[in-house]
């Protein structure tokens, strides 16, 4: 299996309205921590998850954490 890109090492901290988002989990798109499309034709598909209600987030930007699409802090030892 390939490994995804790293578009950087820390998370991604943002305010989320209550939704579905879509997180990149190839590494590859433009509007990291979410997916653009840039994955298709390779192995990787997004994932989906849904907020609830509002809160600040801390989503994976290394695509390394074991808890996708949250930061487990897997970045400090990339």
């Amino acid at each position: 299996m390939a490994e995804p890109a790293c578009p950087q090492k820390s998370p991604y901290v943002r305010d989320l309205a209550p939704g579905d988002y879509w997180w990149c989990a190839c590494g590859l798109s433009k509007k990291q921590p979410f997916c653009d499309g840039s994955h298709k034709g390779g192995e990787f598909t997004p994932l989906k998850f849904t907020v609830a209600k509002a809160e600040k987030t801390a989503l994976c930007g290394c695509k390394k954490t074991k808890t996708p699409p949250f930061c487990d802090g897997t970045h400090k030892s990339v």
